[in-house]
């Protein structure tokens, strides 16, 4: 799986990455439709498929740290700064100041808390269904491997 941001930079220094620009066009909406999940539209394959890019033209990159824009090509700088990038990825750390990154963390809290919470409560539903439904069946001993019996 590639990572957020990645983009095909060619011998001529051409840059190709998807943007939410190009997801609402006919193209778009094609790549998306053969995408498993949204998460692939950040990868090397979906850049190429929609820019009808064979695999030897241009080389795969991919960066995940958003410390410095220089870690970046300048038309991807420029589209994160436009928020282009918006709905791409998970919220890349390095892209906020530290009271911004506070108040992030503040506003999330309590979606992150109710998740939690109804993960565990669902994950104990999960296993007590699992152990019960194994039990109850192995009690037959019709439903036991023959070795068991």
């Amino acid at each position: 799986m590639c990572e957020f941001i990645s983009w095909i930079e060619t011998a001529d220094n051409k840059i190709y990455f998807l943007s939410k620009k190009q997801l609402p066009t006919k193209k778009g909406q094609a790549l998306r439709e053969f995408c498993q999940a949204d998460s692939d539209l950040t990868g090397h394959g979906a850049i190429r498929r929609y820019y009808k890019l064979a695999e030897h033209d241009g080389a795969n990159k991919e960066c995940t740290d958003f410390s410095t824009p220089a870690n970046f090509p300048d038309v991807i700088v420029k589209a994160i700064k436009d928020g282009d990038m918006a709905g791409f990825g998970v919220n890349p750390f390095g892209l906020l100041n530290t009271s911004a990154g506070k108040a992030y963390g503040e506003a999330i809290a309590p979606a992150f808390k109710a998740y939690h919470e109804a993960m565990a409560s669902a994950l104990k539903v999960y296993n007590e269904a699992k152990a019960t439904t194994f039990w109850d069946l192995f009690a037959n001993p019709e439903n036991r491997n023959p070795l068991w019996n």
